[in-house]
């Protein structure tokens, strides 16, 4: 095989790989009726009603096994257009889901996917976008690959699947589940590993001048975030309310900060959430 077959054979080998497990993962993910509302923090379907969510994570599934068959079975452009379309738009979606809701997982493996979008998902998405280029750019089938087979294309695909490792955040969930940790939301976390994952934090060196003690009024937590309220004043001197959510997993795990203006004994006004990128 040439350079460049071979480059194509290394990214048809991964993207029919990242689209059946993902198909797969779905599918018996929107298959768990016996979890009510599993799907309630998972994927781009958090944007749609209820109803809608379980028969989107299905399309979703169907048509990544579709276009995996079709990447693997043959040369069809179309199977290869659709690909590109596919992880291009999954790009877009993930970005807008960690800027609009960043409590939320990306689904791209199912419920193996709960952890909050990160920039680690977002890469990964836009790596097999630029794969699915590859491919469709110099089309090569299965057969193709099989008949190419080399040492050489065997070092490439193991470099491949080396760095789709490093940017699946769901393998440091994985590993958890194989040594039977609790998942997060009943797992025992310190409060001061928070407040530590906090103060290290973009979104409070932002607000800090904003605050007037150093410590927080009140913290509890809910599920797998924790809450911090900070007493302090607003630019103009408003006295107000700074709360902070931290997530409690990942190692990059997002922060929340909301402001809310006080007048007399209560909440006036919320100014602004927004969560580190």
């Amino acid at each position: 095989m040439t350079a460049q077959t071979t480059l194509a054979g290394v990214a048809l080998e991964l993207l029919v790989l990242m689209l059946l497990l993902g198909g797969l993962a779905k599918l018996a993910t929107a298959g768990e009726r016996g979890q009510p509302g599993n799907l309630s923090r998972l994927g781009p379907g958090v944007l749609m009603p209820e109803r809608w969510r379980r028969p989107f994570m299905i399309f979703c599934a169907a048509g990544e096994v579709v276009l995996a068959a079709g990447l693997l079975c043959t040369t069809w452009p179309p199977a290869r257009w659709g690909t590109i379309a596919f992880f291009a738009v999954a790009t877009y979606v993930l970005w807008e889901l960690r800027r609009r809701r960043p409590d939320v997982g990306c689904g791209c493996f199912g419920d193996a996917s709960s952890a909050p979008v990160g920039l680690r998902s977002i890469a990964r998405a836009s790596l097999l976008a630029g794969l699915a280029v590859v491919v469709t750019v110099v089309p090569v089938s299965g057969a193709d690959v099989v008949a190419g087979f080399s040492p050489g294309l065997v070092m490439a695909s193991a470099a491949g699947f080396a760095v789709l490792i490093l940017l699946s955040p769901e393998m440091s969930e994985g590993i958890a589940r194989v040594r039977h940790r609790a998942p997060c939301e009943q797992r025992p976390i310190a409060a001061g590993k928070a407040l530590h994952r906090l103060r290290a934090s973009g979104e409070w060196r932002a607000h800090a001048p904003l605050l007037v003690s150093a410590e927080p009024s009140d913290t509890w937590r809910e599920l797998c975030w924790r809450f911090f309220v900070y007493p302090g004043r607003t630019a103009d001197g408003t006295p107000a309310e700074v709360v902070f959510a931290v997530y409690l997993t990942g190692r990059r795990a997002p922060v929340r900060v909301g402001v809310m203006e006080l007048e007399g004994n209560g909440m006036r006004e919320s100014i602004g959430v927004s969560a580190v990128r």
